[in-house]
């Protein structure tokens, strides 16, 4: 969707440049008001797919999988699509790998531990671009 509809264009050209992007014509605020949108749906559905799975519904159920989710991202790379399907693959893999090997109730702690050794190794994630040096 990102790479061959038109919204999907529109808002990686916002992403980029603001400015030049409205210069283009593109509605920025109204591509915003896109992308908040198809996030909440996704993330409604996410929510009744979860809540489908574990036959109760509270308010602290998508604090784990938010977290999870927040660190598959920062592994692969912010702002990097690939990198945070790599980096929701890495994560899994640690999870399962920990739980099978190492013991189920520390497999949280291990997958979070990942975090931290990714961001010691690489600042940026693993797809993330380096920061530019600003002169």
């Amino acid at each position: 969707m990102v790479n061959n509809t038109r919204l999907g264009k529109a808002m990686r050209a916002a992403a980029y440049d603001k400015p030049a992007a409205r210069l283009m014509g593109i509605n920025v605020d109204g591509v915003i008001a896109a992308t908040f949108a198809l996030g909440g749906g996704l993330a409604g559905a996410a929510g009744v797919l979860y809540a489908t799975a574990y036959k109760q519904v509270h308010h602290l159920m998508g604090i784990i999988p938010g977290l999870k989710a927040f660190v598959a991202a920062v592994v692969g790379g912010i702002g990097s699509i690939p990198g945070a399907f790599v980096g929701s693959l890495i994560m899994g893999q640690t999870e399962v790998l920990a739980a099978g090997f190492i013991s189920t109730p520390m497999r949280d702690a291990i997958a979070f531990s990942l975090l931290i050794v990714v961001l010691l190794v690489w600042p940026q994630g693993i797809f993330g671009e380096p920061p530019a040096e600003k002169v």
